[in-house]
């Protein structure tokens, strides 16, 4: 072979590995785009939900519930009543509960709902002060004794705000909810109309704040529960009662659910019940329950709930919580005995 054929078979190779290895890598180029769009599908999605989860985990704002009130009668046209205002809060925190950014996500079985667990805590903490004063208007606000009958309307919402609060099908909890409220709508349309009646006396007011102490009781005792306590009289270590790790903000979000609702049906309560309040000395009483529930709605600004000792370096966001549901409790307490005062 001469020189020049073999610099001509060499040009000839390397054009031929040239145009091969072009054509693998179009192949392969080919091959990937589809994983490559797939993967920043995903990728955005995940942001999506991301951003989706954040905005969804914020708790709604306070409202005025007078204001709340003037403006709901005054669209619909409706006569102020005794009873209106308790009605009328009772039905705004129930659609909240429901209609805030994100909708009602306790029973959601998809992203990013499924993943959030604060918002479902906090939409339970709401939900039992719901029913508990549902309860309390169903048998004692619209009832004149313990041997009247029950508002036909208030028999029908009751129950069904005690339904299931997880279940996403055949029924879901939301379409339960919404019933109840469409019957809290007929009952203050017939207040409203002087079909129903609405009795504020201390001993239903009473009646109800008794279930409140109760579940304020329980809430601080689990908001305590994050540092451990050994019950008096045991001397075994397996005995201590702690909140898991895994569970602190659970507790947390209920409880500031809890208080958000009750900040509005007690403000509501203060107006329908203004004159037994007055009479008995104790509206400054419900006043301080409500400033005191008032400052469980801080920002938290951490973004996790923290759990140090009392005195440590970190704070310990459940006890700082356990403080003010208990100072609330306290006066509730007092405010009970001042009703119970001839």
């Amino acid at each position: 072979m001469s020189w020049n054929h073999f610099k001509s078979w060499c040009s000839n190779s390397l054009h031929r590995a040239h145009d091969e290895y072009d054509d693998t890598r179009d192949d392969i180029s080919h091959t990937r785009w589809p994983w490559r769009i797939a993967a920043a599908v995903l990728l955005a999605w995940l942001l999506i939900a991301v951003l989706l989860g954040i905005w969804w985990s914020a708790s709604p704002s306070l409202f005025d519930v007078r204001e709340h009130r003037d403006r709901v009668l005054d669209q619909r046209q409706l006569v102020a009543a005794p009873g209106s205002t308790t009605a009328i809060t009772l039905i705004r925190v129930a659609e909240t509960m429901l209609d805030k950014p994100g909708g009602y996500l306790s029973n959601d079985i998809a992203p990013p709902g499924v993943w959030l667990d604060n918002m479902p805590n906090w939409e339970y903490g709401v939900l039992v002060q719901v029913r508990d004063l549902s309860k309390a208007m169903r048998e004692s606000f619209s009832r004149s004794q313990s041997q009247s009958r029950e508002d036909v309307d208030l028999i029908l919402a009751e129950p069904r705000f005690n339904f299931d609060s997880d279940s996403w099908i055949f029924p879901a909890s939301e379409s339960q909810y919404r019933d109840a409220i469409q019957y809290l709508d007929r009952y203050l349309q017939r207040l409203s109309a002087g079909d129903a009646r609405f009795f504020a006396r201390a001993d239903n007011l009473n009646y109800w704040l008794s279930t409140v102490e109760t579940r304020l009781g329980d809430l601080s005792q689990r908001l305590s529960a994050s540092v451990g306590q050994k019950p008096l009289g045991s001397d075994s270590d397996d005995a201590v009662t702690q909140t898991p790790w895994s569970e602190l903000d659970d507790v947390l979000f209920e409880a500031r659910g809890s208080a958000w609702a009750l900040i509005h049906l007690l403000k509501a309560a203060e107006v329908d019940f203004q004159d037994v309040l007055d009479k008995k000395g104790a509206r400054v009483s419900l006043q301080q329950i409500i400033r005191e529930l008032e400052s469980t709605q801080q920002r938290l600004w951490s973004p996790m709930v923290l759990n140090g000792s009392g005195f440590g370096f970190l704070p310990n966001h459940s006890l700082v919580m356990a403080s003010y549901i208990s100072r609330a409790n306290a006066a509730i307490i007092d405010l009970r005995r001042l009703l119970n005062q001839g």
